[in-house]
């Protein structure tokens, strides 16, 4: 089932149900994937919005980050509610064991050696990895495993 169904179909259960906490979320959602399928004039497809789902939960990421730095609790409190709710859209994400695992075999096909092939380690393994782990994490483990 396409994301944006998926999406459609749980916000019609959540008006019925009342939820107005989930039922804001997901407009928040998909007024998002509206916006930039109007922006593009084009349909997204599920690749696409597998990818801003992806982005919108970046964005939910670093600003419960920074809720949680102000003191605003309850502001972090909605932001991770929102987070959780689009990663239950997204495909199963990686473990960090199963980040090394790919890392590790990029690593090798690269022939890398120094930090300096961090580069082309990573051309190898984030298409590997697209939509189930997070960049930032993917670098963390490439820097650590190349350094070590």
């Amino acid at each position: 089932m396409h994301p944006k169904e998926a999406l459609n179909a749980d916000l019609k259960a959540a008006m019925k149900a009342g939820d107005s906490q989930k039922k804001d979320a997901l407009r928040l959602l998909l007024a998002a994937i509206k916006q930039v399928e109007v922006d593009t004039r084009t349909e997204l497809d599920e690749p696409q919005t597998f990818d801003l789902l992806m982005k919108e939960a970046k964005k939910r990421r670093e600003s419960v980050d920074e809720a949680r730095g102000a003191g605003r609790n309850d502001l972090a409190d909605q932001e991770q509610f929102e987070l959780s709710l689009i990663e239950s859209y997204l495909p199963k994400q990686l473990t960090r064991a199963e980040i090394e695992a790919e890392v590790r075999q990029a690593i090798t096909e690269a022939g890398a050696k120094t930090a300096k092939d961090l580069g082309s380690v990573m051309k190898i393994v984030q298409p590997r990895v697209k939509g189930r782990a997070d960049g930032k994490l993917v670098n963390e483990v490439v820097k650590a495993l190349l350094n070590g």
